[in-house]
Formats: C-alpha cells, structure tokens, sequence
C-alpha cells in the first residue's frame, strides 16, 4: 500500500468507524473490576480513560483488547459485535509489563504486526516487507531497526510498539499509560504521533494519569472509578465537581 494510498483508506474512518461499547462488566474472579461501562466513539478520535489507581482503565483496555473475558456486556466495530479479538485492534501494555530483555530487534518487532495477516508461520510477501518498513519509516525507526529493544530510550521503545500497531494496519490503537516515565522531549513526540495517528482517522484510547495535560492531550475522556462517571468532550467532562468527587478519597488516602 502506498503512502497515498494508506492516508485515502484512513480518511474516511471517522465517518464509517464506529466503536460502541455498552454495559462492559468485567469480574477477577468475583471481585468486580469493571461495572457496566458504555460509550460510543469513532476513528479520528482520542480518547483518555481517567480515575484513580484500581478505577479499571487497564482492565478497559485489555477487555477491549480480547485479553480479559467479559462477563457481561457487548462490543461493537463498524457494525458488527467483536466476540474476542479483533485484528484491527492494537494493545500496547505498560513499559513496565514488557520483558525488554527479550532478544528481539525494533524491526523483529514490528514484523510481529504482520502475523495477524500472514499467520505465524507464512513466509512474509512485498507487501508485508513493505507494511514493516513504511511503520518504520513512518515513525523515524529505520536507522534503529537492527537494535535490541532493549537499548532503546523510553520514548524509543513506545514509538517501536506503535510502529508495530502500524504494521498491523489496526484502526484502533489501545494504549496503557503511554506517557508514564518518559521525559518532556518524548512526551512532547508522542504527543504529535498521536495527533497525526488520529487525524489520519486512527482511534486512539489511552489511559492517562495526569489530569493538567489531558485537554491538550486528547478530544474526549472516560471517567472510571469501577463504574462509569462521565463520558464526552474533555472540557465538558472533567469539571472541578467531578474531579473532587472521583478523586478525593483516593488523596484523602495518601
């Protein structure tokens, strides 16, 4: 697929791509984690998930993912219900989840986004060499695509498992806390890829910790506190009222 070609098929996202989500209840064994969330938003879009430590953003992310069961609840793509996995979603975890002493290069990285279209054991085409290396190209990787993940910065090994997302051609990109340890230099170009990401009709949805830059950061935010406490535009949603409401016992806690 061409440049052109890619940023064509992207335009139209926002108008076709919906995702909906409606009463997502998920439990850890019996503890509730997740209480009967729902939203409706589309490709072009980016989207926080906020709230205190244990509020179920992860859980979110990962139930969205495929990578949780649900117990009740339903998930909806451009139309159609997404019973476990959908190949046009990308989970990138916590940095902190990741076994960075895993002997695999940026490029054996990104050309593990290409499995969910070749199958593990397919021998790559063009087309899948030419996906993994626009990726890499596009997010300024290919002079470091011969080094261990492990050597790279932080902001380095983020823009590697969003390239890897890029190769799988996934429309909606699932982030878990993708700002927590890098400095301002990478905050501030993750920051423009998921802008660009976004405006070429990708949907983003990241958990997000800090509440001063999230307005910058993003058009909408889901308020979770196990259950949900608001949905919608950023400005309208994280009032002094509910900010105080949500978050206070957990301050009052430390």
């Amino acid at each position: 697929m061409s440049d052109h070609q890619h940023h064509d098929c992207c335009a139209h996202h926002e108008h076709h791509h919906e995702l909906v989500i409606d009463s997502l209840t998920v439990h850890y064994r019996r503890v509730l984690a997740l209480d009967r969330v729902s939203l409706a938003t589309s490709c072009g879009n980016r989207v926080a998930l906020v709230g205190p430590n244990g509020a179920g953003k992860s859980t979110l992310l990962k139930a969205i993912a495929g990578l949780v069961p649900r117990t009740s609840g339903t998930i909806r793509w451009r139309g159609t219900t997404v019973r476990k996995w959908s190949r046009e979603f990308a989970y990138l975890p916590q940095r902190e989840e990741v076994d960075w002493a895993f002997p695999i290069t940026v490029r054996g990285l990104v050309e593990m986004g290409r499995y969910p279209q070749t199958g593990w054991w397919r021998t790559f085409s063009a087309a899948d060499v030419q996906a993994v290396d626009l990726a890499l190209e596009s997010l300024g990787l290919l002079d470091l695509q011969q080094r261990q993940i492990r050597e790279l910065s932080g902001g380095q090994q983020q823009r590697a498992f969003l390239a890897r997302a890029l190769a799988q051609e996934a429309h909606v990109l699932l982030l878990d806390e993708p700002f927590t340890g890098l400095d301002r230099q990478a905050s501030r170009m993750l920051a423009d890829l998921l802008g660009t990401l976004s405006h070429e009709g990708r949907l983003v949805i990241a958990s997000h910790h800090d509440l001063d830059s999230t307005s910058r950061l993003f058009d909408e935010v889901l308020v979770l506190k196990t259950g949900q406490r608001g949905f919608g535009p950023v400005d309208e949603v994280l009032t002094p009222a509910l900010i105080h409401e949500v978050f206070d016992a957990e301050k009052a806690s430390l």
